[in-house]
């Protein structure tokens, strides 16, 4: 099966970035506010390394986790097999998921909205997958509320960042996408990562919970 996203050098780098923003820059505290109370089936896309993995409740019976890049989806699995809930690693895209419709009770986007190809056909098909009322929780970049940093951050994306960085687009506005996508928007919150330090294009960011309409 051939990959639909191939990134081996971005890949690489990430894994050790990711691993040191968790450790030091206080992104795993929101990984796991991110993911408390979530029970039943959980589907998370762009898993990335499964860094994730550690913080899913017991209640959750199972984590489909879909990652296209192959290195991460190694890592990840390797990651999947020391979570305390079971895990399964799977290839495939955001924008066409290889799941059964209405099969979850929850779904995960963490760090990924960023860089799917088509986001309005990723989040269509993270509707179709959930169950009526099933939750989405969201943890992603998001376009600065400043005007001269928004600016910047579009400048970039339409240059060198998505190039260097597999894909990612950091003026994205993940909240109107969702909304867009049939989602009905509760509860969120905005913050900066990392909390101190210089700006980075990818400072600016947003988590919360949507929810399929039941």
């Amino acid at each position: 099966m051939r990959d639909t996203v191939h990134h081996p050098l971005f890949a690489r780098f990430y894994a050790r970035v990711s691993v040191a923003m968790d450790a030091k820059g206080g992104v795993a505290a929101h990984r796991e506010e991110l993911l408390a109370g979530l029970s039943g089936r959980v589907i998370e896309v762009g898993a990335g390394n499964g860094l994730n993995f550690a913080h899913y409740p017991g209640a959750v019976s199972e984590v489909v986790a879909i990652e296209p890049e192959r290195r991460l989806r190694q890592l990840a699995a390797g990651a999947g097999l020391r979570a305390d809930v079971p895990v399964d690693v799977v290839p495939g895209a955001a924008e066409a998921l290889p799941v059964k419709s209405e099969a979850f009770d929850a779904a995960v986007a963490s760090l990924v909205l960023c860089s799917v190809r088509d986001l309005p056909r990723a989040l269509g098909e993270l509707r179709r997958v959930l169950r009526p009322g099933g939750e989405l929780r969201f943890f992603e970049h998001e376009v600065a509320r400043g005007r001269a940093a928004a600016t910047a951050q579009r400048a970039l994306d339409r240059t060198v960042w998505p190039l260097l960085f597999g894909g990612c687009h950091t003026a994205r506005d993940p909240l109107a996408a969702i909304e867009a996508a049939g989602f009905e928007i509760g509860s969120y919150r905005r913050l900066r990562i990392p909390e101190k330090g210089p700006w980075m294009p990818t400072s600016c960011c947003v988590l919360g919970v949507a929810r399929r309409p039941a």
